[in-house]
């Protein structure tokens, strides 16, 4: 059986070695083995055996991708920080409170993130390159969708000019994730439109 990236012929033998041979499908196999693995055990306890055998591919295809687990998380949350989310525009302030809140709370209360956010957080400890990587992740990447929210809204007349961006992204994500990821209790019935209330209000909206 042909092995990754292996075929007959002088193409075959001028094929650059590394990652431009990679096959897509296995490189994401692994990738969306990785989250699965991190719910599972924990970073402590994952291992790329248990990730390769997840993915369905062996050892050897992951250490062609990369030369560590840490590396691979690296990436995995790299990728998802590049992907990041649009900011909304619904028209007014509230409006894009409520959408960013909703979509928030909808990610931290998936399993695989409520199980997987804490316990990266607790390796990023020990880790300054995995802290890093977080920070970009979970932090800048949904700074710059707290900036364009709150631009716009200054702009309608909203909020005053010197409102900061910061502080608005400490109250969008701050409770939600004490309720959800520390305290892990649910969100009662309107409980998203009064937190959307309360952090419109703390923002200084007109």
């Amino acid at each position: 059986m042909a092995k990754e990236g292996s075929g007959s012929g002088p193409a075959a033998r001028r094929a650059p070695a590394g990652a431009a041979v990679l096959r897509e499908d296995k490189t994401e196999a692994i990738r969306a083995a990785v989250f699965e693995e991190l719910a599972a055990v924990g970073f402590a306890r994952m291992s790329i055996e248990g990730i390769a055998r997840r993915a369905g591919v062996g050892k050897t295809a992951v250490y062609r991708r990369w030369r560590s687990k840490l590396h691979l998380v690296l990436d995995v949350v790299s990728a998802v920080a590049a992907a990041g989310l649009p900011a909304p525009d619904t028209g007014s302030l509230r409006g894009d409170v409520r959408m960013l809140l909703e979509v928030a709370a909808r990610a931290l209360k998936h399993p695989m993130a409520s199980q997987i956010i804490p316990d990266l957080l607790a390796e990023a400890a020990r880790s300054p390159e995995l802290a890093q990587a977080l920070k970009t992740a979970l932090h800048d990447s949904q700074q710059g969708v707290a900036a364009a929210v709150v631009a716009r809204a200054v702009e309608r007349g909203e909020l005053p000019q010197d409102v900061d961006a910061h502080l608005a992204l400490d109250l969008l994500t701050g409770p939600l994730y004490w309720r959800l990821l520390v305290v892990r209790d649910g969100l009662p019935n309107g409980y998203l439109d009064a937190l959307s209330g309360s952090v419109v209000a703390a923002l200084g909206a007109e």
